[in-house]
């Protein structure tokens, strides 16, 4: 059971990177499309712009929801590092309930906000406004499970992984 868990996670993880790829790939060819229409065809354009800005939006949250493992993101572990096993479980604990419970408070709230902005569309693209932030949405709860799941493992006792070593 663990070993098909482990293969459909590892299987979601791929998919989850082709659709951060698809993303960018997207992101580049409005960006150059941008290019050539303003500066070789002296026609700007601004479905272009709009669009660049709406996958980069997507792909930093769905990267950030889904693609970025813990240990790669950015922190400021020197401290954290410093200390021994048990200090450095209690400080995850501390972090994890906090961060849980304030991505869980502000949800009813960005629901709210994401689902009364279908009566806006972007400007171009007519794209409705829910659609385009309901990514946070997918962020917020993606986010809220991982450290649920994070904190199951301190809080049997499971220490954090090792730093990476060879900086």
């Amino acid at each position: 059971m663990q070993a098909l868990l482990g293969r459909s996670g590892a299987w979601l993880r791929r998919r989850a990177e082709n659709v951060a790829a698809a993303l960018l790939a997207v992101m580049f060819l409005a960006f150059m499309v941008q290019i050539v229409f303003r500066y070789f065809l002296n026609f700007p354009i601004g479905w272009t712009s709009e669009l660049s800005v709406i996958t980069w939006l997507w792909l930093v949250l769905w990267g950030a929801a889904f693609v970025v493992r813990e240990n790669e993101e950015i922190r400021f572990d020197l401290i954290y590092w410093a200390v021994g096993s048990r200090t450095r479980i209690a400080m995850g604990i501390i972090v994890g309930i906090s961060i849980v419970i304030l991505y869980g408070a502000s949800l009813p709230a960005t629901l709210n906000y994401v689902t009364f902005m279908k009566v806006e569309k972007t400007s171009y693209l007519k794209i409705p406004f829910d659609w385009l932030f309901s990514i946070y949405v997918v962020f917020a709860v993606a986010v809220i499970v991982r450290y649920l799941w994070l904190l199951s493992r301190l809080l049997r006792g499971k220490d954090p992984e090792a730093p990476a070593s060879g900086l």
